[in-house]
């Protein structure tokens, strides 16, 4: 049977093999994770590897998860039961949870209350953070709308100011203040007011900027060429990122037989558009953790805390297809009022878009979109970058060619058990494939080396949390 089928469109969904009456906890923290995320569904009948099992008393147990339901999760949230028969005559339940606007939504019951919320293929218990959001979410407010601990009347905007009239050509009035949601109709200064202020009083409100020296943050002789940690309002964090990129990047260009066509490094509209997005969508509630801009030979890395506001990885998305939903509604109007965005959430459009029109572009330097439930990460590639393959002098063992480069066999041999291994587009970490060849970690990387220089592999995310890819 076809699961895809079966559920319909949704990318969420669990399976019980039956209906566990004495650990309904087992199945109801699945119905509160739907509940507080983008919604889901949950069969009964399925085993874990999928295989049909069917209910023997379909309708029972339908009426004792419709009970359960409402007495073990609170707020109720809305969902639809309904049978399914299977070609062989065996019964299922298909239980539809929908998203809720009454978040959290606690599974409460057994001296318990928990929220839940989906992490991969697991409900699991919320952060403290995430609890907060889905309370803001729940009461139709959010962090940025709030009013905020500090005083209007203590803060400044000219940078606010002059950036409106150099962008748009109007002058910023006294008026501008509420209708900008800096401060509420009490007079009373927002979130988003203090994080626009020319000193940000929210401290956790920083960007980290660092040069790398070389393709990741392993220790050398040199750890990092530059070095900044940057403070203050979201405009001054805005134009400092972006200006850390355009001073550690270059600028090469092509003659043509009228003029010569620029060849930069990194787009400009691209870098501006993933900081802004990197800005606008992070988690503020996140204290401990800050905006990275992390620059490396042949990429940028564009960290922040937070992942999508509906809760679904970005990778397994349709990038041309990602409607706007906006964690932080009042900072992303001001940046569209002072043209730095748009309403119509085409960010990733923009990104993509700006690579694409650039005259050394090619496939494999796309930029990567990678997000958990916490983090959301931008891979820009550097467009003059040519990766090769890294070759120890001292390796004199039989050779063979490998794309005009010279390999060891045992090296080839090695290379060639990777890709019988990885299953196209199935992401592998260092971990997984060390253990395939026996090998350690410094070993594998240099073999991995080869297999990315011939475009073979690809990577996907930071250091921390890199995965290698079989593209071909």
């Amino acid at each position: 049977m076809n699961i895809a089928e079966l559920i319909g469109e949704t990318t969420e969904y669990d399976k019980k093999q039956a209906l566990e009456l004495k650990r309904p906890k087992s199945w109801c923290k699945s119905v509160s994770a739907f509940a507080n995320g983008i919604g889901g569904v949950l069969v009964f009948g399925i085993a874990n590897d999928d295989t049909v099992v069917g209910l023997e008393e379909a309708e029972h147990d339908a009426e004792v998860i419709s009970e359960q339901i409402k007495t073990r999760l609170n707020p109720i949230p809305n969902f639809n039961l309904r049978f399914h028969r299977t070609e062989n005559d065996k019964k299922l339940i298909i239980l539809e949870v929908y998203a809720g606007n009454e978040t959290p939504y606690y599974y409460d019951a057994d001296g318990s209350l928990i929220a839940f919320h989906r992490v991969g293929n697991e409900s699991v218990p919320v952060s403290p953070a995430k609890l907060k959001e889905l309370v803001l979410k729940g009461t139709a407010a959010s962090y940025d709308s709030l009013k905020s601990k500090y005083n209007f009347d203590d803060m400044a905007f000219t940078k606010l100011k002059s950036t409106y009239k150099q962008r748009t050509g109007n002058q910023f009035e006294d008026s501008d203040y509420e209708s900008f949601g800096i401060v509420d109709e009490n007079g009373n200064l927002t979130n988003a007011g203090a994080l626009f202020a020319d000193e940000s009083p929210i401290k956790h409100s920083r960007l980290f900027c660092t040069r790398w020296n070389g393709l990741d943050k392993a220790p050398g002789i040199v750890d990092a060429i530059d070095d900044k940690e940057y403070s203050g309002g979201l405009i001054n964090l805005l134009q400092d990122g972006t200006d850390f990129v355009t001073n550690n990047s270059k600028k090469a260009w092509r003659k043509t037989a009228d003029g010569r066509i620029e060849m930069p490094d990194y787009p400009e509209r691209a870098v501006m558009e993933g900081v802004v997005n990197a800005l606008i969508h992070r988690n503020y509630l996140e204290v401990g953790s800050e905006v990275h801009i992390d620059m490396f030979d042949d990429r940028v890395e564009i960290y922040s805390p937070g992942g999508m506001y509906d809760g679904t990885k970005v990778q397994e998305r349709d990038l041309m297809r990602v409607p706007s939903r906006r964690r932080n509604p009042v900072i992303a109007d001001i940046f569209n009022r002072l043209k730095y965005m748009d309403r119509r959430g085409s960010g990733f459009k923009k990104i993509l878009g700006d690579y694409r029109k650039q005259s050394q572009y090619t496939e494999n330097m796309e930029p990567e979109f990678n997000s958990d439930n916490d983090s959301f990460l931008l891979v820009l590639k550097n467009l003059n970058c040519v990766k090769k393959a890294t070759i120890k002098s001292d390796d004199k063992k039989a050779t063979i060619k490998s794309d005009d480069k010279k390999v060891t066999v045992k090296t080839q041999e090695s290379m060639n058990k990777i890709l019988e291994y990885m299953i196209l587009d199935k992401e592998y970490s260092l971990s997984e494939i060390c253990e395939v060849l026996g090998l350690k970690g410094t070993r594998t990387k240099e073999i991995l080396k080869y297999l990315i220089a011939e475009d073979k592999i690809e990577t996907l995310g930071g250091n921390r949390n890199r995965k290698y890819r079989r593209i071909q």
